[in-house]
């Protein structure tokens, strides 16, 4: 609202821009530490982490920079505006800048010299280019754009993507133009409204019976779930399991939880859960046959992605995901996966994302 009264007590125009929803990503929530943050002829936003962001800060700051807030976000800001003093442009600066990041990041950059272009790049965390007529657009998930395009391309780990008005380009981590698939989202506009609810999270818990049903539907039997609903190959791959880990962050590690207690007494087999944050940092002991479990609403999340990454080297029988969305990299990655079919939840406090994961795993348990 503050915003908006700025917004009209001086008005301006503009085609091309940026902007964030959170306060801060480091330091106390202030105007200081909020995106976009400007630095030089930069502008950026950020979600993720920077790992190493305090040893570039002292690095930078050794070279003369001045530092305007708490954020990990100015790191960055510096570096591409470092790499255009040089004479890059944006989309090289930009490229030169995220090789000395460590850590999670999706971002969009600016040129105040070069303002009807932004520049886009993740790694650990989601980003989404909304591919429309005369206008294109980035976000950190789909259901942020389908008020404006039903056309996406979900940035694979280590993209770049250059946007403008008339059209848009995607690049690997090393430069190289690549080409990546367009989708067209299922979602509806009506998906992400209040309807006569008066917030979200009430809307979402009168959902709940629908996703649980859709989840089951044409999956279940009168014996039991039918062949093959994790993908080709998914029943001769689980009749070899002789364990589980499973392995998720947040609401999704507690479905896991709950699932270790069926499984163990209804299939009798050894399962372990673990929050994906620490399983990552240590040495993880995996008996023959052991499936691993991803669990997670976005199918981004940074740890659990890393973890399963991290089963290549481990000797795992095989992977299976329990998403809701079929596009994320947790899904493509995988060997097998169960879409969880809740649809998009906006609230904050997780309801048919978590019921959708019960019933997800119970399939998996029968």
């Amino acid at each position: 609202r503050e915003m908006e009264q700025r917004y009209l007590a001086d008005p301006f125009s503009g085609s091309t821009g940026i902007a964030h929803t959170r306060w801060a990503t480091h330091g106390v929530p202030s105007e200081g530490n909020a995106h976009p943050l400007l630095v030089g002829r930069v502008t950026v936003i950020h979600n993720g982490i920077i790992e190493n962001h305090a040893a570039l800060r002292g690095e930078l700051q050794a070279q003369g920079r001045v530092f305007e807030s708490e954020t990990d976000t100015e790191v960055i800001a510096h570096l591409v505006d470092i790499e255009l003093a040089r004479g890059l442009g944006l989309r090289e600066a930009t490229l030169r800048a995220i090789a000395r990041l460590q850590g999670a990041y999706a971002i969009a950059v600016m040129d105040t010299h070069d303002p009807e272009r932004i520049i886009g790049a993740r790694l650990g965390s989601p980003l989404v280019l909304g591919v429309g007529i005369g206008e294109h657009f980035l976000g950190s998930d789909v259901q942020a754009l389908i008020q404006v395009t039903r056309r996406a391309i979900y940035l694979e780990e280590g993209d770049l993507a250059e946007i403008r008005r008339d059209g848009y380009a995607v690049f690997d981590r090393g430069g190289a133009p690549v080409q990546r698939a367009v989708h067209e989202t299922e979602l509806s506009s009506d998906a992400i409204d209040k309807g006569e609810f008066r917030h979200f999270m009430l809307k979402e818990i009168y959902e709940q019976p629908r996703a649980v049903a859709d989840t089951l539907e044409g999956r279940l039997g009168a014996h039991g779930p039918l062949p093959n609903i994790f993908g080709p190959g998914g029943d001769a791959l689980l009749a070899r399991v002789a364990g589980l880990h499973i392995v998720a962050c947040g609401t999704s590690y507690h479905a896991g939880l709950v699932a270790r207690i069926w499984i163990e007494a209804l299939a009798h087999l050894p399962v372990c859960v673990e929050v994906a944050s620490e399983y990552r940092y240590r040495e993880v002991v995996v008996p023959p046959g052991t499936l691993f479990v991803a669990i997670s609403q976005s199918g981004e999340t940074a740890d659990t992605l890393s973890a399963l990454r991290e089963t290549r080297a481990r000797g795992y029988l095989g992977t299976l995901a329990l998403c809701n969305v079929p596009e994320s990299s947790l899904v493509r990655e995988a060997d097998l996966k169960l879409m969880t079919r809740a649809g998009p939840e906006i609230g904050v406090a997780s309801t048919k994302a978590f019921t959708t994961q019960l019933a997800a795993l119970a399939l998996l348990t029968l």
